[in-house]
């Protein structure tokens, strides 16, 4: 029977119907176990249960300081290894504590012996157990310190606007500093704060004697001298180590990153010899208000064909018709320059000292989803919000790129903004979120992050200030392995075959430029402690795409049943559109030569979708009038003219249904859920699709796959377990809160186990619930405290341990009849969880699992000594079928929370003395007004009995 309606969680028909299937699958263990006779499937799933050591997540392991022991290393790369965590990558921040010569503690310089010496450590230690180890190229982010002299220091155009006096034949220039020179001067009219820039006239050789302008009386009706000075944006390392501080790099200077590599690269690795690091990492570039270079007028001229000088007034306000297309030439030289001046070089050096690249590259400088072609590993990185995977993202924009360019492990990094502040986040916040990223097509998750802590740092240690926490100083630690195994299982599943996206969107990456503006006036606008401008943040391509592509486009696609990828219009040029089907989403400006192959690919089958407007202008001022007609009259041909290839949607929310028109969609969802998300790999033998269930309400639907193969499997990522299902090209999903499956469809050959049907629990009426909500022993492992608790409830509640946070033990002796052993199964059902409400709107920053469970926040189960199993995720029931007996049995429940409650009763740490000796490096964040949560076990805990037949 398929139901075709949404059950909130918590309605007593869902939970039946979970506990009966978690009956069923106990009760069927052996025989739901898949036999196939295609080796190529059995090599597979065999995979899949026991997956390779590089398909498990990495973290990444921060080093204050950097102040390490070999001793804390080795422990933490150890309780690593023992978590399920495959590798890490090594970052080194600031201090979090002085130097004390009663106790030892040491912070040591960014790259000295010592910090070398601990490299080495880590690496040897970490090779000996397996894990990956990746490095960071500097410290702290972006890439610079005091290796970069302001000469190449990030480069911004610093504009100033001098007043003219009435009848004053000269003025006071700006200051020039070292590492800035003049480019032009104007003379406008208007007024200092508005400047007319439409006739602004550029003095061809300006006189400037004794630190003052000469002002020509023929030119006495301008008001405003308009200077254009070659500066630097003044951004210095954010968040570095002793003896790493410094201005960031200027991204658009080889000699800049040349410099880096050879002081900090070169010596980085020294510390791993003839093992190089797995990878090193590109952070953040975060490069904000870097909009201009030195030699910027000079590579503008070759590139572009033209003198930008003249053309200046266009990149700061409206200098006339040609305003865009100035700044598109300028923008578009802007991502060349930080493509061969900055990722080729990087790219290069990682070769020559064979290793690989794994670089996040999008950000500042307006690098384009095409440079992720110069990377070895491209990575993203989430938006903390429940819409990422419905919106344009970082992550998608990684995984695009990857899926375009050959590059089949695609990480993301994971977790920076999850249910903040550090410490706070549960298992099930950390699934939630990783799903999202997976729906997006990463394989490979790099948690943030690790923090490095020392014993003399006590409970709960160390934290990054902006971050989430996730070591073994959370107390709900213990079923980190069973969630790890989980995330391992599904980077496996989603680095098989070929990825199978369906649609293209381009992005408008020509659009994008032209809508740049210069930094701006740097001396009066709001500079922060990094000090960076904070204006100017507007000169990134992916920062842009959020406006330009609109809030309809993506939702549409991924409602009609199809996924997509990004692709701009450098890629068309290069590898084409591998895709069925290609959407320009309100694009204005393309290049003659793109819209050519896009044409082309339609006259060949390839389904075009225009919305909004269809592209009319030719980007560049050199081809704007050359090229404009063109591109109009390829839009007409396209578009408009009998018979036409192409398709214009002008209501984007037309746009899913226009898209099913032409193609079938991969994946429907009766009734429509816009929470459930899949995604699908192409295998040689089969299709493999990972659907996930996003919401905190269980969702039933029935699937409906394109793929209608004769078999069908369905993989369960928590036990590695495969069974057979039935397949008739749809598939009944009654999906809990954040709960994902895999399917698999193959038209090879299963041997098919006996059918659930043939042996079924009995869920009616002659079931019996026993009650064990009530009368049992805590030990607080912490403390070494027990009580007695009449009734389940928070201990949190209780003033002894309202700031407990750790572990705690519930024991409870049970009776049970005689025939509990061979005429019924037993489920521990720990209750349902409480709804927490969504945010408005949805796109809040601070993602969350939305969902509290009964169990706060992990547990545990011991019967009669031995393991059952953990609890953290819906539907928080445990089968403990094969461990009871008749009589008395003793139930034993390890429950952690997290380290909030301890943090809450606690005063934060005081960084008066350190911000004195280092200067202030960070701001804790979240940190004020902590309150204690919930504790223990909450819900109405009942041991389920159940006849069976």
């Amino acid at each position: 029977m398929v139901l075709n309606t949404n059950v909130p969680y918590g309605v007593a028909l869902t939970r039946i119907a979970c506990v009966a299937l978690l009956l069923i699958i106990s009760l069927l263990n052996a025989p739901l176990i898949v036999a196939q006779s295609d080796p190529n499937l059995v090599q597979l799933t065999e995979s899949f249960t026991h997956p390779p050591g590089d398909s498990r997540i990495m973290v990444r392991w921060w080093w204050f300081g950097p102040a390490v022991t070999k001793s804390e290393i080795a422990r933490e790369l150890e309780e690593m290894k023992s978590a399920g965590i495959g590798g890490v990558e090594i970052a080194t921040l600031y201090p979090l504590a002085l130097d004390d010569s009663q106790s030892g503690f040491h912070n040591f310089a960014f790259l000295s012996d010592e910090h070398i010496d601990a490299l080495r450590f880590a690496a040897e230690e970490a090779k000996k157990l397996g894990l990956r180890v990746d490095v960071t190229l500097g410290s702290g982010w972006p890439f610079g310190g005091p290796q970069i002299p302001v000469t190449q220091a990030a480069g911004a155009m610093r504009v100033e606007n001098v007043e003219i006096p009435s009848g004053s034949k000269s003025i006071a220039t700006p200051g020039i500093a070292t590492g800035e020179h003049l480019d032009a001067v104007f003379l406008a009219s208007g007024s200092r704060e508005v400047p007319g820039l439409r006739d602004a006239k550029q003095i061809q050789h300006p006189m400037i004697e004794n630190g003052r302008l000469q002002i020509s009386a023929e030119r006495s009706e301008f008001r405003v001298a308009v200077f254009f000075i070659s500066s630097r944006t003044g951004m210095t390392v954010k968040r570095p180590a002793i003896g790493a501080e410094g201005f960031v790099l200027d991204h658009y200077d080889q000699t800049a990153i040349e410099a880096h590599l050879h002081a900090v690269g070169d010596r980085l690795m020294e510390a791993f010899g003839d093992h190089p690091p797995y990878a090193v990492f590109s952070d953040s570039l975060e490069d904000y208000g870097s909009d201009w270079t030195p030699d910027l007028l000079k590579e503008f001229q070759q590139r572009r064909g033209y003198d930008l000088s003249p053309h200046l007034p266009a990149l700061i306000g409206d200098a006339g018709p040609d305003t865009a297309a100035i700044r598109h030439d300028w923008g578009k030289t802007l991502t060349e320059l930080a493509n061969d001046y900055y990722m080729k070089p990087l790219h290069a050096w990682a070769t020559q000292h064979h290793t690989l690249l794994r670089s996040q590259t999008y950000g500042f400088p307006p690098v384009s989803l095409s440079s992720n072609q110069y990377e070895d590993l491209p990575e993203g990185e989430g938006k903390a919000t429940l819409l990422m995977w419905r919106q344009f993202s970082d992550t998608r924009w990684a995984a695009s790129a990857g899926h375009l360019f050959g590059k089949p492990v695609i990480s993301s990094e994971t977790w920076t903004w999850l249910h903040s502040p550090a410490f706070r986040a549960t298992p099930l916040d950390m699934k939630a979120e990783a799903d999202l990223h997976f729906l997006q097509g990463i394989n490979q998750l790099v948690g943030h992050g690790w923090p490095y802590s020392p014993d003399t740092a006590g409970e709960p240690g160390w934290r990054m200030y902006a971050a989430g926490a996730f070591n073994s100083h959370n107390p709900w630690w213990f079923v980190m392995p069973d969630l790890t195994a989980y995330l391992q299982r599904i980077s496996f599943a989603l680095r098989q075959g070929k990825p199978a996206n369906d649609v293209a969107l381009l992005l408008p990456n020509d659009d994008a430029w032209a809508s740049f503006t210069v930094n701006g006036h740097l001396s009066s606008a709001v500079t922060t402690q990094s000090g960076f401008n904070t204006r100017g943040r507007d000169v990134s391509i992916d920062e842009s795409m959020g406006e330009l592509l609109g809030n309809k486009v993506i939702p549409q696609v991924l409602d009609a049943g199809f996924n997509l990828d990004f692709i701009d219009g450098d890629a068309v040029d290069t590898i084409g559109i591998p895709y069925r089907v290609l959407i320009l989403p309100g694009v204005d400006r393309l290049p003659f030569s793109t819209y050519q192959k896009i044409e082309q690919y339609a006259l060949h089958g390839g389904i075009v979708i225009a919305t909004r407007h269809l592209p009319s202008t030719a980007p560049g001022f050199l081809n704007a009038e050359a090229e404009g007609q063109q591109i109009q009259t390829i839009s007409q041909r396209l578009f408009r003219s009998k018979n036409a290839p192409g398709h214009f949607v002008e209501d984007e929310s037309q746009l899913g249904s226009t898209i099913s028109t032409y193609l079938k969609p991969d994946v429907t969802f009766s009734p429509r859920a816009p929470d459930i998300g899949f995604i699908h790999r192409k295998l040689d033998v089969g299709d493999l699709y990972f659907i996930a269930n996003t919401a905190n309400r269980a969702i039933r639907v029935t699937a409906r796959f394109r793929e209608n193969a004769k078999y069908a499997e369905s993989w369960d990522p928590f036990t590695g377990q495969v069974s057979v299902q039935a397949n008739l090209g749809k598939s009944d999903l009654n999906l809990l809160p954040y709960e994902s499956r895999l399917i698999f469809l193959t038209n090879h050959s299963i041997k098919v186990p006996r059918t659930i049907e043939n042996s079924t629990a009995n869920e009616d009426s002659h079931s019996r619930d026993i009650d064990l909500s009530s009368d049992w022993d805590l030990t607080f492992s912490g403390t070494n405290q027990t009580t007695h608790m009449a009734t389940l409830h928070s201990w949190s509640e209780e003033e002894p341990f309202r700031y407990y946070s750790g572990k705690v033990t519930y024991k409870k002796v049970i009776e049970l009849p005689a025939d509990v052993k061979s005429r019924t199964s037993a489920v521990l059902d720990f209750g349902d969880g409480t709804l927490v409400p969504m945010p408005d709107p949805l796109s809040t920053f601070n993602l969350r699992a939305f969902l509290e469970g009964p169990v706060r926040d992990a547990a545990e189960v011991y019967v009669n000594g031995q393991r059952a199993g953990v609890v953290w995720h819906p539907p928080n029931t445990l089968d403990v079928s094969s461990l009871l007996r008749p009589g008395t049995n003793e139930l034993s429940i390890i429950v952690g929370n997290t380290a909030i409650n301890s943090l809450a009763g606690s005063a934060p740490p005081d960084y008066r003395l350190l911000n004195d000796r280092y200067r202030q490096r960070f701001i804790p964040q979240g940190m004020e007004n902590l309150q204690p949560l919930p504790s223990g076990l909450l819900g109405s805990l009942r041991l389920r009995l159940i006849p069976r037949q």
